[in-house]
């Protein structure tokens, strides 16, 4: 084999390793994920928070996302998730690995709030933090992403 054949083979293998390690996220139906990307009102009484991952880094590993009382969602490469709860503090973690990081966000009754969970370079091993966005650069990044389903609660 020539060089040039390897490093084509070498790139192949790559790409369906990363396609592989996406399949490990649980993604949600087209119909579920068309739903979250009308970005209904949420019910009444309520409010709704999507989650998401939108840098390319998710291939390699997916962060798991965690809210307070048991619901959470694995979020790779270009994902979202939407949770719709009562009014009032949630608290929200991201792991890799050993790695986490932690966020407050306040719920109020009616509205919508938009968290990235994102990838940090650490020194041996990346870390994950959480960053409240504005609407609309959280709406623009769910539009580009796939809804994965939640687990828990």
């Amino acid at each position: 084999m020539t060089c040039r054949g390897m490093m084509r083979a070498s790139a192949s293998l790559t790409l369906f390793l990363a396609a592989t390690a996406c399949a490990n996220v649980p993604m949600a139906d087209p119909q579920a994920d068309a739903e979250g990307k009308r970005f209904d009102n949420p019910a009444p009484g309520g409010g709704a928070l999507y989650i998401y991952r939108s840098e390319l880094m998710g291939f390699a590993r997916p962060i798991d996302i965690n809210i307070a009382g048991g619901s959470g969602a694995a979020l790779g490469a270009r994902t979202y998730v939407r949770f719709e709860g009562p009014p009032g503090p949630v608290d929200i973690a991201c792991r890799i690995g050993d790695h986490q990081g932690q966020l407050e966000v306040m719920i109020e009754s009616g509205r919508t709030r938009f968290v990235e969970a994102s990838t940090k370079v650490g020194l041996m091993l990346p870390d994950c933090q959480l960053n409240e966005v504005s609407p609309d650069q959280g709406r623009a990044a769910v539009a580009g992403a796939k809804r994965v389903n939640p687990q828990g609660r």
